[in-house]
């Protein structure tokens, strides 16, 4: 039903953007789309994990989220070749109904209950079934008082932090050093495409060699991902950069959903992932904030 009424809450959306007549609008449409995406990504990622079990979870979530950005990256050379051949609006927005149709309509009539999965692993984890704790120690648990969640809920805000820069505030960057449409919707794909393929690899990789080097090693790859951004001013470095950013989150993204996994007990598995997802996608509001603090500072959009 959660999953059902995520996308019930994104049908606004595309009609939003493409109707208008204010910023106001714009800010209402991510109202619901971040709503919906907090009820429909975080449910899918909790039923795959109930799936996939112990031994498989770095894959599943590796597919997961591959499923998810190389459709991000797909739609946005689309919607770059649309906004280039047919204009800004109302056009690109067609896609997003297409898309919020296909969801409402998998999840009502192919997508089946998960619960009853992690209720049996729970009875069979190794971890003693003690009673159930509340939302408010949970939410403790996870982001301070257990060592484990509370690195694993950082390392998530920082690198979404990084995300939500690179979709605010590089296509600013690649306008500034004249990046055609065409130039700057395929940086926008490179990204999260090159992001979604190579989770189908790291996430399983990270059920064989562990989570820990993936993740550390991931986050300083995008650090020099970043920097060649900003040294350099042509497409072919953008691009470079672009597949090295995508690397780089690969590695770190579904290995944290999984490591989370690993560490609690699967009867509150889901408000773990919730609180996690929390602090992770509060990385976005953080660094769309302070791209748009820093274009304003550095008159990108000039």
């Amino acid at each position: 039903m959660i999953l059902i009424a995520g996308w019930v809450i994104a049908i606004p959306v595309p009609f939003l953007l493409m109707w208008a007549p204010s910023w106001n609008w714009i800010l209402l449409a991510n109202l619901f789309l971040g709503i919906s995406q907090g009820l429909t990504w975080s449910t899918t990622v909790i039923m795959k994990i109930d799936l996939a079990g112990s031994q498989n979870r770095g894959t599943a979530m590796g597919i997961n989220e591959f499923a998810g950005y190389f459709a991000v990256g797909l739609a946005a050379l689309a919607t770059g070749w649309i906004a280039t051949n047919y204009g800004l609006r109302p056009q690109p927005f067609y896609l997003g109904v297409v898309f919020v149709v296909a969801g409402l309509l998998l999840s009502v009539l192919v997508v089946k209950e998960t619960k009853g999965h992690a209720t049996q692993e729970a009875t069979l984890s190794s971890q003693t079934l003690q009673i159930l704790p509340s939302q408010k120690d949970i939410f403790w648990q996870t982001t301070w008082r257990n060592p484990n969640l509370s690195a694993i809920s950082q390392a998530g805000l920082v690198n979404n932090l990084n995300d939500g820069m690179a979709w605010g505030l590089f296509p600013l960057v690649f306008a500034t050093a004249g990046m055609s449409f065409t130039q700057i919707g395929t940086l926008a794909a490179i990204y999260p495409g090159v992001w979604g393929i190579c989770q189908l690899f790291t996430g399983a990789l990270s059920d064989r060699i562990g989570r820990k080097w993936l993740i550390v090693v991931g986050m300083w790859v995008q650090a020099v991902a970043i920097a060649l951004i900003i040294i350099y001013n042509s497409f072919a470095w953008f691009m470079c950069a672009a597949i090295l950013l995508g690397i780089g989150t690969a590695m770190v993204y579904p290995t944290l959903l999984a490591a989370i996994g690993d560490v609690v007990n699967p009867a509150w598995r889901a408000s773990t992932v919730g609180v996690y997802r929390l602090w992770r996608d509060m990385g976005y509001a953080i660094g769309a904030l302070l791209s748009g603090v820093i274009a304003d500072v550095l008159v990108l959009s000039q």
